[in-house]
């Protein structure tokens, strides 16, 4: 051991001599790996300092310091670091105490000296520098640079999670633009969500911070070859360039501490490009090229260098990361292999390789050499940093915290890891933690745009609109021409039906940047409010954008459809409402591809297209007298307004929807008319005997009316609609018999539905085409991998609770492939009845499975419906589990809840048109309250709609309760979801027991309903609607 030891000193003195100092770096990490020496040390800072690496000085000056405060040659070494780097003051501070410690010693005369000089040097150099700065004035708060040609791979989207990260944000800070400081786009922040991204999920470009005087040369700020970072697919540098001296030793030590910003340039002197140049010099140059953008000419240099020394790690790495900013990452990751092979234990060369894979979207391997890098650096807060965000960007939300934490503990100052461990968090379902990091970031730095985006999104996904909206003004007070706050604030506006203010923030956003993300939604707006020139304009537009990421083709796709909505919606304007009938004339096909965003080639060779924009207005050209909102209009939105509030749910991820408020309270109020009047006539026949054993036997009628726009584009060949009848007539002239149907009733809410948000795939499921038949229905997520989904998260411990009684009762599941899994034997059973999480009933059972609630039925006793499917499927590795419901919607279970729904309705017409008929005592009517709730329980089991099942069920609820002169007066219970009380209520009886409770209570007797007009008559055409709920008067 000692001859090899001595052996090494003699080669370390052999490359001293020689001035090649990167291989005297490399025996130092050999040494220094063996035995930790302050001399050594001090001996690498020194080695350091003669290829210009300052920041790997100043970390093995602090090293040296730790063990021991009085290493004089740390002190001096550090101090010259630091005057390097123009960080004058704190170079003074150093020099200082070094000095004031040698004066003690005095052992060595020369290093007190060396001291004294450096500090008479540094002294008149800060005082002239500080008369500068006080005469200077700040051009600006903050600066904006577009680094295009440092991005590699896509930026991340913003999704229905997603995330607010820019693609390619840098920061401008006082510290240097560590490229690992500020990785990752975000944001599936989403549930559902991205921004993010979450989701989420991110790309425009901004620069955040504090303001540099000099405005724009970060890369006279580094230290560094500007750390690959991946943001959203993307590499960057955080000073937004290469830095000009940190190769060498970057192939061995990985990290670095960052430093502030400094406007005086770091040189490096010209060398004539000879083969007696030293080698660490024209890596230099090569490193210099780089920093300047100069990318071929960098390759150019590290080509010489290879073609001498082919597996020389250093040029490796630093041609690597040329091609990388070229966005040649196959190259590059070639080139870090090479080094890799080369140098086993180079830990830059695991880390940028690292970086490289992520940016391909290669999250487990990237993670693998990250993991490798920091066995070669343990506790690096720079590679914890980073492998955090790559395990947030992964889904591996639990590492990312583990890794996030414990950089934090190092880096206490790292606003970055603060975001994204806030990002994590949240996605975990730990809100207030996700809260106190993101504050905590924006604390270190109030005009960090990132912090600020990334806490606007998470008070959005909260339903916090107010501080949601709070957040986005700070944004736009340190940069107004940040082009994701104002699509942020779109959607925010978006979410709370405020459509036109969303168009007006969209649309500044379109002018900084030409965004698929707000072209998107600002169609989406204009389609809403009945704007359909400009709608089919956006939406055109989306699908010619020419994308950087692969997840934004689902807008490109939904812009397809929704273009062809558009159309078909501006043909009807004129139109009576009920003639809006998307199921019925609709292609089956063409709903289909909507509702699963698939793409939309299919559709273009077998459907019948719509016509074009001009023959759509022309054909349903609107009269100013259709938009006009008259007195008896406005007290009648008023009434509605005041219903329409009731269906708000107050539970985390719900929105206050000013636009979906009014269409619930018109919706309330037309099928309270129509049901009405449908029960008047009822009576009217059964007083008169015209309906023999009615009650048992009443044959429902009805109309098949024919399509307003049959054989036309994107249209059905279908001659009649099952679902979506009109009310034409109520009652048939040949037998005067009622002839509405609870198919009518339902129907109607969802007409307006599907009008208040056109973009919203609100569909029959039994309209779509022969996926029908293989059972396609709703999906609801409470738990997505390790992410808690924020809306529906609170309905998990009951339902893993009904999972498990179901299969105690059962003794069995159902695999993927709907195969029996026998639980019964090996006391599994007990073990399942243990289980409290979805992940440990997963290991009991062994694989994926699903098992199904049912609901008892009652039109045929003893028979039992089944429910809803409650799933458990396992992510690769150790992502999580998803736990969700599925409701499929085979023609048999649709037959079964037909029939079901069928009864129900008939008994409630029972209820309420015999004895009790016209009653105003709320006593007498609560038969026909508990018929109310048990269709309304079939209905939410049922869940017959591709989605909307839950407003739409409570609208019917609320319309039918106000037919029969009952007016719910509160709002629904903090916390409670209705349409979930009834999915996990095995019988009906359970859910009317447990709605009762707090619904009766609230009702009272109002009769003046009646005295408003005709909603039917007030908005009679589809143009009229469309004003409607487009038109507020504050």
């Amino acid at each position: 051991m000692e001859t090899a030891a001595a052996s090494e000193r003699v080669e370390l003195a052999k490359h001293c001599s020689s001035r090649n100092w990167s291989k005297a770096i490399r025996v130092l990490d050999s040494l220094l790996a063996k035995q930790c020496s302050i001399l050594d040390i001090c001996n690498r800072a020194f080695c350091y300092n003669q290829l210009e690496l300052h920041k790997h000085v100043i970390k093995d000056c602090d090293k040296a310091l730790q063990l021991d405060s009085c290493a004089i040659q740390a002190y001096l070494l550090k101090g010259r670091a630091l005057l390097a780097l123009g960080r004058k003051q704190e170079a003074l501070l150093v020099l200082e105490q070094g000095y004031n410690i040698a004066l003690q010693q005095t052992s060595d005369v020369k290093q007190l000296l060396e001291l004294d000089e450096l500090l008479n040097a540094a002294r008149p150099e800060i005082d002239v520098t500080l008369n500068h700065l006080a005469a200077e004035t700040p051009v600006s708060s903050c600066a904006t640079q577009k680094i295009d040609n440092c991005q590699v791979s896509t930026s991340m989207a913003v999704s229905e999670s997603g995330a607010c990260s820019n693609g390619n944000t840098h920061e401008l800070g006082e510290k240097s633009m560590d490229a690992s400081k500020l990785s990752g786009g975000a944001s599936e922040l989403r549930n559902g969500l991205a921004y993010k991204e979450k989701e989420s999920v991110k790309s425009g470009s901004q620069i955040n911070g504090k303001p540099s005087s000099n405005g724009s040369d970060l890369s006279e700020t580094s230290d560094r070859l500007g750390d690959l970072s991946v943001i959203g697919n993307k590499f960057s540098s955080k000073s937004g360039s290469v830095s000009k001296q940190s190769l060498t030793a970057e192939a061995r030590s990985g990290g670095s501490n960052e430093t502030k910003i400094n406007n005086n340039k770091c040189t490096i002197a010209r060398i004539s490009e000879t083969h007696s140049i030293s080698v660490d010099f024209r890596l230099s140059r090569g490193i210099a090229q780089v920093n300047e953008g100069n990318y071929m000419k960098a390759i150019s240099i590290f080509d010489k260098v290879l073609k001498e020394e082919p597996t020389y790690p250093e040029a490796l790495i630093g041609r690597g990361t040329a091609y990388a900013f070229q966005r040649d990452l196959e190259n590059a990751i070639d080139d870090f292999t090479k080094a890799i092979q080369s140098n086993p234990a180079a830990g830059e060369a695991w880390k940028r390789r690292g970086q490289a894979r992520a940016a391909l979207g290669e999250f487990a391997e990237a993670v693998e050499d990250l993991t490798r890098a920091l066995e070669l650096e343990p506790k690096s807060p720079d590679i914890l940093h980073e492998r955090g965000i790559i395990n947030f960007r992964s889904k591996d939300f639990t590492a990312a915290v583990k890794d996030l934490s414990i950089c934090l503990k190092q880096e206490k100052d790292n606003k970055s890891a603060y975001t994204y461990l806030g990002l994590a968090f949240a996605s975990l379902g730990e809100y207030t933690k996700a809260e106190e990091a993101h504050l905590k970031s924006i604390q270190l730095d109030s005009n960090y745009l990132e912090a600020w985006l990334h806490l606007a999104q998470f008070y959005q996904e909260l339903a916090d609109h107010n501080k949601a909206l709070e957040c986005i003004d700070q944004v736009l007070q340190v940069d107004n021409r940040v082009w994701k706050a104002y699509h942020l604030r779109g959607l925010v506006f978006h979410g709370l039906g405020e459509h036109r203010k969303a168009i007006q923030e969209l649309s500044i956003g379109l002018t900084i940047e030409s965004s698929i993300e707000c072209l998107y939604l600002r169609g989406s707006c204009h389609h809403a409010v009945g704007e359909y020139r400009e709608a089919v304009k956006d939406y055109d537009a989306t699908v010619d954008v020419e994308l950087d990421a692969v997840e934004k083709f689902v807008l490109q796709c939904l812009a397809f459809y929704q273009k062809e909505l558009a159309l078909y919606t501006a043909s009807k304007v004129s139109s009576e409402f009920f003639c809006f009938d998307i199921d019925g004339d609709i292609d089956p096909m063409f709903k289909e591809y909507w509702c699963k965003r698939l793409h939309p080639k299919d559709v273009c060779e077998k459907v019948y297209r719509q016509p074009p924009l001009r023959e759509s207005l022309k054909k349903g050209k609107l009269k100013k007298q259709d938009l006009a909102i008259t007195k008896p209009k406005a007290n009648l939105l008023r009434f509605t307004d005041m219903i329409g509030k009731k269906i708000q749910y107050f539970c985390p991820g719900f929105l206050p929807n000013r636009r979906q408020h009014r269409m619930a309270g018109l919706a309330v109020l037309e099928i309270a008319q129509k049901v009405s009047k449908a029960w008047r006539i009822e009576w009217r026949n059964s007083n008169k005997g015209t309906a023999k054993n009615g009650k048992k036997n009443r044959r429902r009628e009805r109309i098949n009316m024919l399509s307003q726009n049959r054989g036309g584009a994107g249209c059905s060949t279908s001659t009649s609609s099952e679902t979506s009848t009109g009310y034409a007539s109520l009652e048939d002239r040949s037998s005067g018999r009622s002839i509405l149907s609870w198919q009518d009733v339902y129907s109607s809410a969802v007409r307006w539905r599907q009008i208040s948000e056109p973009c919203d795939p609100v569909v029959w499921v039994n309209k779509l085409s022969e996926e029908f038949n293989s059972g396609f229905g709703s999906h609801t997520p409470m738990v997505l991998g390790q992410a808690k989904v924020i809306r529906y998260f609170p309905n998990y411990e009951r339902t893993l609770n009904l999972a498990k009684t179901i299969i105690k009762e059962k003794l069995c599941v159902r695999s993927k492939a709907d195969k029996v899994i026998d639980l019964s034997k090996d006391e599994k059973i007990e073990e399942i009845m243990r289980a409290e999480t979805c992940e440990e009933l997963h290991k009991i059972v062994g694989e994926d499975f699903w098992v199904a609630t049912w609901c008892h039925s009652t039109a045929f006793e003893g028979k039992r419906l089944e429910g809803t499917r409650i799933t458990c499927i396992k992510k690769p590795g150790s992502l999580g589990y998803d736990f969700a419901i599925r409701t499929p919607c085979t023609p048999a279970r649709w037959s079964d809840f037909d029939e079901e729904m069928t009864s129900a309705w008939e008994a409630l017409c029972n209820a309420y048109c015999g004895e009790n008929y016209g009653s105003t005592n709320l006593q007498a009517l609560e038969t026909v309250r508990d018929a109310i709730l048990r269709m309304t329980y079939y209905w939410y089991n049922f869940m017959p709609l591709a989605r909307g099942t839950a407003v739409t069920g409570f609208v019917v609820l609320l319309g039918l309760l106000l037919a029969a002169n009952m007016e719910f007066t509160e709002s629904i219970p903090k916390g409670l979801q209705i349409d979930w009380e009834a999915i996990l209520s095995v019988e009906p009886g359970s859910f009317v027991g447990s709605v009762k409770s707090w619904l009766y209570p609230s009702l009272k007797i109002n009769t003046s309903w009646k005295d408003h007009q005709e909603v039917s008559s007030a908005f009679s055409t589809t143009g009229s609607v469309v004003a409607a709920l487009s038109t507020y008067n504050d």
